[in-house]
């Protein structure tokens, strides 16, 4: 799964990855000059070692510039994996259907655009690039001390397995945490973003104190699970240092008694000492890379699991509905939410184009189903829908969801201006355009009030505008898309009587020239039909014209 992460940037990482070999190939050449300087100080004191000294102040500078440019090469492109992950994610989310929408919390997914998708990009471009470099280094340092002294590089080489084991043990502990502590983060974030959306009700009802509480809880238990994570985390290094200094220690023991033998002299023995601490460095940073792999194996499974999810079902056939005159056929049409009983059974039913149909029922009769059908939001398992005699299941979704104008009983507004939010129903759309379709909405004059008028901000979901102007606007937007099919979903339940009444008399042209669906109680509104369909558990129970 990394390599596909991590692929459309061969070319940075390639640099990267050459910048931090040319690291490792400065760090390795510097404990052999410091050798070399050690060994002339002490055979004689009075070569002078300026070359030598030279030598090894320009590798230290180029190590520091190649190191630099890492950094920057590192950083930018670890943002532009970031960026790029989070967009890949987001049009994925956007892709799935509904049903998966339904199934998490927005939360949870905001978590993966953020939190998670950073983690990835960090890994990628510090843990996991650094993983060849760190082995080169180990490898190229144990290479020279055996040619040191192989003997005494056997010695270090058994001090290995004491660490390994040690990571091992550590690492099967952090492992489980992280995926908890990702669990624990994401449902902390989505307590957040559900309760500032729902502050109002929350003030209502005086919740203040309980819902602080509640996220409190969990935000420490986010703490408790970040600190044993890190506690554990803690551990590698300070493991690590602790075998490197025994190493240490054991190696100046050993090779005492190598010198003494001459099979090792002073100088080669600095050489030696140099290496090895060239060698320890890169151990303290192979614990760390493991320790970050366990932390992120979490976030990996998350991601794949989501990233794995098949979006809406839309096979991207060419048939469209390029000037659709309205006509809708639902033919015993049949349909299941999982788990339950059927929310539809065997609709049939003939809309004409330009037919205005009202369709009542209790609630939980199927009303809005029908509709999440038409929209192509779920598919029947029995049955046909058809517009103009085309099935719907061969249309492409872009196509279908073209032809319809929705306005759902939830409005849905943004936090944006009252333009972009009518224009939303149509890109690029005029000015004229957009308040043509807000005069028809009745919406025109009360936005002529407004302190910026259509520039006005209208706050989260438009929490700034009333019940009635919501709808007003959102009315607008699916009229702006100028649909052949019109959706309304207890679009007047927020009017005033006499803005309904208003808004009855005046909409007859507008609703007149398309295919129009109400769902609706109100009688006032009941009187825009020229059928009425009444439905009940599912089914069609009668069909009547208007009183």
């Amino acid at each position: 799964m990394l390599i596909g992460f991590a692929k459309p940037y061969r070319a940075p990482l390639t640099l990267a990855l050459g910048l931090m070999l040319a690291s490792t190939a400065i760090t390795l050449s510097i404990p052999w000059l410091g050798g070399v300087l050690a060994g002339d100080v002490l055979k004689s004191s009075s070569v002078s070692p300026n070359r030598i000294v030279l030598a090894l102040l320009a590798l230290l500078a180029l190590l520091a510039a190649v190191n630099a440019a890492l950094a920057i090469v590192t950083n930018r492109t670890e943002q532009r994996i970031l960026a790029d992950l989070s967009v890949r994610i987001y049009d994925h989310l956007q892709s799935l259907p509904l049903t998966f929408h339904y199934a998490h919390r927005h939360g949870d997914l905001l978590a993966l655009l953020t939190f998670e998708a950073g983690q990835v990009s960090s890994y990628i471009t510090g843990t996991l690039l650094s993983a060849l470099p760190l082995f080169l280094t180990i490898a190229g340092a144990y290479l020279m001390l055996i040619r040191i002294d192989p003997v005494l590089a056997i010695a270090v080489a058994f001090l290995m397995p004491a660490l390994i084991i040690a990571l091992k043990l550590i690492g099967r502990r952090m492992r489980p945490i992280s995926a908890q502590l990702q669990d624990a983060y994401a449902q902390a974030t989505a307590t957040a973003e559900e309760n500032l959306s729902m502050l109002a009700a929350i003030k209502a009802f005086a919740r203040e104190k309980l819902e602080s509480e509640r996220y409190n809880e969990q935000v420490r238990n986010v703490e408790q699970l970040a600190i044993k994570q890190q506690q554990l985390y803690a551990l590698l290094e300070p493991a690590t240092h602790f075998a490197t200094s025994c190493a240490v220690v054991l190696i100046v023991w050993f090779a005492s008694s190598r010198i003494q033998q001459g099979n090792l002299s002073p100088s080669e023995l600095v050489t030696f000492l140099l290496y090895a601490a060239a060698a320890a460095r890169p151990l303290s940073g192979l614990a760390s890379l493991y320790g970050q792999t366990q932390r992120t194996r979490g976030t990996l499974q998350r991601l794949e699991h989501i990233l794995a999810q098949s979006p809406e079902s839309d096979p991207r056939r060419k048939t469209g509905l390029a000037t659709p005159a309205g006509a809708i056929t639902l033919k015993d049409v049949s349909f299941a939410y999982p788990g339950r009983v059927n929310a539809l059974s065997g609709i049939s039913l003939d809309i004409a184009p330009g037919e205005t149909i009202a369709l009542t029922g209790h609630n939980g009769s199927g009303k809005t189903t029908l509709v999440h059908l038409l929209m192509g939001f779920f598919q029947p398992q029995s049955g046909t829908i058809a517009i103009d005699g085309t099935d719907t299941s061969t249309v492409s979704l872009h196509s279908l969801r073209s032809a319809i104008g929705l306005v759902p009983q939830q409005l849905q507004l943004f936090n944006a201006s009252v333009r972009d939010n009518i224009a939303f129903g149509r890109v690029h759309a005029s000015t004229d355009e957009i308040e043509a379709a807000a005069r028809s909405a009745q919406a025109h004059d009360f936005i002529q009030s407004l302190p910026q008028g259509y520039d006005t901000i209208i706050g989260d979901r438009g929490v700034r505008l009333s019940g009635g102007q919501r709808q007003r606007i959102a009315l607008a937007r699916a009229l702006i898309k100028n649909p052949p099919i019109l959706i309304l979903d207890e679009a007047t339940a927020m009017f005033d009587p006499d803005g309904e009444v208003s808004f009855i008399q005046q909409a007859h042209d507008v609703l007149s020239q398309r295919t129009v669906i109400l769902i609706t109680h109100r009688p006032a509104s009941l009187a825009l039909a020229n059928r009425i369909v009444t439905l009940d558990n599912g089914r069609i129970i009668s069909v009547r014209g208007h009183d």
